[in-house]
């Protein structure tokens, strides 16, 4: 070394001894030593009842320490319709966390939970497409006829053998399927079926129920069994008489599908029976009418036949309708198609159809127009109301997107389309509300958690969706099974990091969290994150936290 460099090594280590060493080089990075405390907190503040126990939370919350509440509200989407009293509540709640020093973060852009955007114009739903199905005029209506034909063995549940298989602790009794007390072993009825790409199909059947723990399941699921093309809850009781459930499915791009009739599993005790099952196609079910979802009706020698001319003008007055607008039903009666044209003829006709999954929930279109004015729309409103430093946008569980004509005239994966929506979500905050700090769910953005191929009813492949992220986005990580690699990939991408943690499961569940989050850098707030409004453990969690720094 020479004297010169001699030299600039004191003088840099004089500088540094001087400003500090950077914490980098000094130790790990870890979380933060006293990280923010967030807790969830979700209301309807239309509701003036709703404040007396959101006062009470809060309180409890600002004494343990918590410093933010990220407040969801569905009414934040329809702000132009509410009531005048909603503002004045509004007010009483902001009044309230500031005299307790909480900070209000919104809920903004409900991507994957719809319903409130969806209650402006349910057509705006992102749809799954028929193709060329067939129907058949019989007195002035035309009905959907299966092609192929689709039927379950005749008699039900009778003959074992008109069945590819069952469970042994599945028992047929006079075409009823039973199973009691199967104790954490399968009890599986499957059958395959022949169908057409592009169709919507039914399926009914009755249930009843006796004391049975577990959640029984109507799988349709592709011939390799890797994805499920149905995933609406049959919310049955543990105990209920007999009942007539619904399943609707769209085949895409499959010819056949394999439905499993799926009562026990771990855990399940008590009885459970099995009905009557029907399967059919399911007409205009959930029609979607608009521009980008065009309804087609032809003849099957390939003439197209007009609207208002050859058929009745047709519309779907349940589709986002029931029981409120922006809530969309797994099944009701579709509307008929009439005609003066001759019984028998046949006709081919394509569409668009909403679908729900998990327990009504749908996603709003992507690429519609209307969409971004929507969210631009509801942007201002809220900011306006609580000219609030930070906001949360909720992409979260997007199980629907890239089928429709809308995504498909971009011709970009479902990757792409996401990316393209959260810039575009940025974009527009930054806009309304310049400096204020944004933060997104982790999940649809995170190749570890969902953000994959053969993801719900998503087509083709969510991989590149987190390159639409900003990296001033601070991210709610709630992926707890895959956080030894979720948490370092985000923070190797330059985001900071929020915990979400709870998930009303014991509070030391958090402790896991915090262990994975040493050595990862930015791990700035941990939340206490609960869906069933259970604020039971609010103060053990904190203290949990606080044990753990």
């Amino acid at each position: 070394m020479s004297s010169i460099q001699a030299m600039r090594c004191v003088w840099l280590i004089g500088l540094l001894m001087l400003i500090g060493w950077p914490r980098a080089w000094s130790q790990p990075a870890s979380p933060a030593a006293t990280p923010e405390l967030w807790f969830y907190y979700s209301t309807n503040l239309q509701n003036e009842e709703n404040l007396a126990p959101l006062e009470a939370v809060f309180r409890r919350a600002a004494a343990a320490g918590y410093t933010q509440v990220y407040l969801a509200d569905s009414k934040f989407g329809r702000l132009d319709t509410v009531e005048q009293i909603y503002f004045k509540n509004a007010e009483r709640v902001k009044q309230l966390a500031t005299g307790l020093h909480l900070e209000i973060v919104p809920g903004i852009f409900p991507i994957g939970y719809s319903e409130s955007l969806l209650s402006h114009d349910p057509n705006l739903v992102e749809a799954l497409p028929v193709r060329d199905a067939l129907f058949v005029v019989d007195k002035g209506e035309a009905h959907p006829v299966a092609d192929p034909p689709v039927h379950f063995p005749e008699g039900g549940f009778r003959d074992p053998k008109q069945w590819d298989w069952l469970d042994p602790v599945v028992h047929f009794e006079d075409g009823v399927a039973h199973v009691s007390d199967a104790q954490g072993v399968n009890a599986r009825v499957v059958k395959t079926f022949t169908v057409a790409p592009f169709h919507q199909y039914h399926i009914s059947f009755r249930i009843k129920t006796l004391n049975y723990t577990a959640r029984p399941v109507v799988l349709v699921l592709s011939p390799d069994l890797k994805f499920s093309l149905n995933q609406a809850d049959l919310d049955v009781k543990p105990t209920q008489d007999w009942t007539t459930c619904h399943v609707v499915f769209n085949s895409l791009d499959q010819t056949r599908v394999v439905v499993f009739f799926r009562a026990g599993y771990t855990g399940s005790t008590g009885e459970i029976w099995w009905d009557q099952p029907v399967i059919e196609e399911a007409g205009l079910l959930n029609l979607v009418r608009r521009e980008s979802a065009p309804l087609t009706v032809r003849t099957e020698d390939g003439k197209t036949l007009a609207e208002g001319a050859d058929f009745q003008p047709v519309a779907d007055p349940r589709m986002g309708q029931v029981p409120w607008p922006g809530a969309y039903e797994v099944w009701h009666e579709p509307p008929v198609l009439k005609t003066a044209l001759p019984d028998g003829t046949r006709l081919r006709v394509s569409f668009e159809h909403a679908i729900t999954t998990d327990r009504g929930k749908t996603t709003i279109c992507l690429s519609e127009p209307k969409t971004v004015e929507l969210l631009r729309d509801q942007a201002k409103r809220v900011d306006a109301l609580f000219h609030a430093k930070r906001y949360f946008m909720e992409h979260d569980e997007i199980r629907v997107l890239g089928w429709d004509d809308a995504d498909a005239a971009r011709h970009l994966d479902s990757g792409a389309l996401l990316a393209d929506n959260i810039r575009t979500c940025t974009q527009i905050m930054k806009e309304v509300s310049p400096g204020a700090t944004l933060y997104v769910w982790s999940d649809m953005f995170d190749p570890n958690h969902n953000a994959h191929d053969h993801y719900y009813l998503v087509k083709g492949n969510l991989a590149g969706s987190w390159e639409g992220l900003d990296p001033s986005v601070v991210i709610a990580n709630w992926n707890s099974g895959q956080a030894d690699k979720s948490l370092p990939w985000f923070a190797n991408r330059g985001h900071h990091q929020l915990l979400a943690g709870y998930y009303d499961a014991p509070p030391e569940h958090i402790l896991d969290w915090l262990k994975s989050a040493q050595g990862v850098k930015n791990i700035d707030a941990v939340m206490y994150t609960t869906w069933e409004n259970n604020y039971d453990d609010l103060e053990h969690f904190a203290g949990t936290v606080k044990g753990f720094h």
